[in-house]
């Protein structure tokens, strides 16, 4: 085996790196040689060219997903994004009714939004997933209410990698008349996206998440029926007055540049990254007491989470320092509580807490799926001969599927 960097980089879905093809373009919009000007400025040579690019970035984000241009509103992130539309629809919407549905499940981005709605007076149903980590059509229908007026579920999961029936979601909204809204961070580039078929009405993106730079996303915000929003920022009107403040040409471009460069590679990629997620999964498969979480078919290509029975969390994080992975999502990581996410689908919190998402990217290569394979399984081995855990029987006695190469 040929030699592997330390730490291997398997944290994908936390941050990809900048794809060199992006970082160039980007490069070429900072300095006074560059399409550097403000892109509002257009009364002016250099301001119509940063327009220029901003507009080319918006139609490459639109073509990723079958949108019009004129549907791309540019965000900080998708955080961002999902205070927009999730505030945005209940403040504009708050005379038609107070309710809104999401999961538990959800990114802190929106769970944390739908928390503050709460102590504006909303209503919030929270529902709870299946076992699986899925939302279901059922589960939505059953949640929405007369006075709904929003519902807001997640594409892919960011801890799990599950992959939720968006497009039957969204038959229920459209025939109930209430707007849907999906945190699309983790799905863009990764599974096709047709906003057309999957009848949405407002999707959140973050360029981070999809080999672009940190701190550019967008919100695709549906002109057919046309969504009702009321801004979160103001001063400036920029952005059709959804979103005021000074765009960032660089970043815009990066982000462009980055679903452009998805759009040629998104089929291409999944099955290379499906194929080093096979060998992980063969790899841990000779490791007992070993849990696979999620669905394990209906999930994300590069995200893989897994529950070790018999080793305390924080060790086992701390013994894979060699390893770049996480003990859930980025935003709850730094916390010695045991993920949420394992927690809403029924984990006691031994399995909760012993959890490790693995996620693998374009830049990731066999040889660091080996090491990362010879790694976990060194250092399990060792956690539970130096301090074997009395791992119980879950407390609502949910049941996990142990690891097999049956599930590959």
């Amino acid at each position: 085996m040929s030699a592997v960097k330390t730490p291997v980089y398997l944290d994908y879905a936390a941050s990809t790196p900048v794809d060199p093809a992006v970082a160039d373009k980007m490069a070429a919009c900072l300095t006074m040689d560059g399409t550097f000007a403000n892109p509002a400025s257009i009364s002016h040579a250099p301001g119509r060219a940063a327009r220029g690019l901003v507009e080319q970035a918006r139609a490459q984000v639109a073509a990723l997903i079958n949108a019009d241009a004129r549907e791309i509103v540019w965000t900080s992130g998708a955080t961002e994004s999902d205070n927009l539309a999730i505030k945005g629809a209940a403040i504009a919407l708050r005379d038609r009714g107070r309710h809104v549905v999401t999961s538990r499940i959800e990114h802190k981005a929106v769970l944390d939004t739908c928390k503050q709605l709460q102590r504006d007076g909303f209503d919030v149903t929270f529902v709870k997933p299946g076992t699986d980590g899925l939302i279901t059509f059922d589960q939505v229908a059953d949640a929405i209410r007369d006075d709904t007026i929003l519902v807001s579920i997640m594409h892919v999961n960011n801890e799990i990698g599950t992959i939720n029936d968006i497009e039957s979601i969204s038959a229920v909204c459209c025939e109930k008349g209430v707007m849907f809204h999906v945190d699309a961070a983790q799905s863009a580039g990764k599974v096709p996206i047709d906003v057309r078929r999957l009848k949405v009405h407002m999707m959140s993106f973050s360029a981070h998440k999809i080999y672009g730079p940190k701190g550019i996303g967008a919100l695709f915000v549906c002109r057919d029926p046309r969504c009702h929003l009321e801004p979160i920022l103001h001063g400036g009107g920029h952005e059709g007055g959804l979103r005021s403040g000074t765009l960032a040409t660089h970043q815009i471009v990066g982000m462009g540049e980055a679903f452009r460069i998805a759009a040629d590679k998104c089929e291409s990629e999944a099955r290379g990254i499906g194929t080093l997620r096979n060998k992980l999964l063969r790899g841990l498969s000779n490791l007992g007491g070993v849990h696979l979480n999620g669905h394990p078919d209906r999930h994300v290509a590069g995200i893989l989470n897994f529950s070790f029975e018999d080793v305390e969390g924080e060790s086992l994080l701390f013994s894979l320092r060699n390893l770049a992975v996480s003990s859930g999502s980025a935003c709850t990581s730094a916390t010695a509580e045991p993920s949420y996410v394992l927690r809403a689908l029924g984990y006691n919190d031994q399995l909760a807490q012993s959890s490790i998402r693995f996620s693998i990217g374009r830049f990731t290569t066999e040889a660091d799926i080996d090491f990362a394979v010879m790694t976990v399984m060194e250092q399990v081995a060792r956690l539970r001969e130096l301090a074997p855990v009395d791992a119980t029987a879950n407390e609502d006695g949910v049941q996990c599927d142990t690891l097999s190469t049956a599930k590959q």
